[in-house]
């Protein structure tokens, strides 16, 4: 028999487990799915600096911890794998799990998250949390008065290049051709900062470093120069992968395959269906950012059961 519920989050991390707290306070018991990653992107990182309440810093997978345990404590429960189909063009919604099980549910909360892009190096995986980062707004604050780098030539590379600029020594910009891909008035922002310098037409072939972390990269100049250099940090500013693929052909997505939310709320196209965090937020990508719309996708899943009410 199929299980019925009000309420099903699909993807942990600030958002869903944030929309869980708010959900189950409601009275709405939502069932709520983890993912391949529990916990989400948040746990590539270590301690987080810029959460509110923690002036000390926050350890990401305490945080994420209590948070689901925040969760479970009013009535969510929390259930390890992911939904692997979803049908949403008819009220209630058809769901299956990784374990063959089938969910009928009155509404759906989206927060399946978004995925850096990482060059792909062996690596770059190893050090990972060790000197490698996707957020220089999350881990900048560590390398202060420290030499990094930012791989990229767009808007965001040049945003988290001027960003670290005003926190380290010096910020060396990797970029694979010999422009930027930026907007002018970026690209007018990094030739402002003194200690940026830019290296035209380099790939990186290698992370450098040792048991405590990066200590350098290795890059290849178009020319075929091979030549390293010394960094304490290496950040990776080469965009952001929406995890929104499940739901293609039901939920509206933008060229990029962001979840397109409704002005102002986390509606999205299909009534009952609410989206939350990094899988409809291409702008912030921050922890509270996505805490806070997981808030809004509960209350909204809330109102409309409310209004919905056979």
């Amino acid at each position: 028999m199929d299980e019925i519920r009000n309420c099903v989050i699909i993807g942990s991390g600030p958002a869903g487990y944030t929309a869980a707290i708010y959900a189950s306070r409601a009275g709405l018991a939502p069932l709520l799915y983890q993912g391949l990653e529990a916990g989400g992107q948040l746990l590539t990182t270590t301690v987080i600096e810029n959460f509110p309440g923690f002036p000390q810093g926050a350890d990401a997978a305490t945080l994420m911890a209590d948070m689901m345990a925040q969760a479970q404590k009013f009535g969510t429960e929390v259930r390890s794998g992911a939904i692997t189909e979803a049908r949403l063009d008819a009220s209630p919604f058809t769901l299956k799990d990784d374990a063959g099980r089938t969910i009928v549910a009155r509404t759906v909360i989206i927060a399946t998250g978004a995925t850096a892009r990482y060059l792909g190096l062996p690596s770059e995986t190893k050090y990972k949390g060790l000197g490698v980062s996707a957020c220089a707004t999350c881990d900048g604050f560590f390398y202060r008065g420290k030499d990094v780098a930012v791989v990229g030539g767009g808007d965001t590379a040049c945003e988290e290049a001027v960003y670290l600029a005003n926190l380290c020594r010096k910020v060396y910009m990797i970029v694979r051709r010999d422009v930027f891909r930026a907007s002018k008035a970026m690209q007018e922002k990094v030739a402002s900062c003194e200690n940026i310098e830019v290296l035209w037409n380099c790939n990186t072939s290698e992370v450098l470093g040792d048991e405590a972390g990066v200590t350098g990269a290795r890059l290849i100049r178009k020319d075929g120069k091979v030549f390293d250099i010394k960094v304490d940090g290496f950040f990776l500013a080469i965009g952001h992968h929406p995890n929104s693929e499940l739901f293609a052909g039901y939920i509206d997505r933008d060229a990029d395959g962001y979840i397109i939310a409704q002005p102002g709320s986390s509606r999205t196209n299909v009534e009952g269906v609410f989206a939350a965090g990094d899988v409809r937020d291409r702008n912030y990508r921050q922890a509270i950012t996505a805490a806070a719309s997981g808030c809004m996708a509960a209350l909204d899943a809330e109102r409309f059961l409310a209004e919905h009410k056979k």
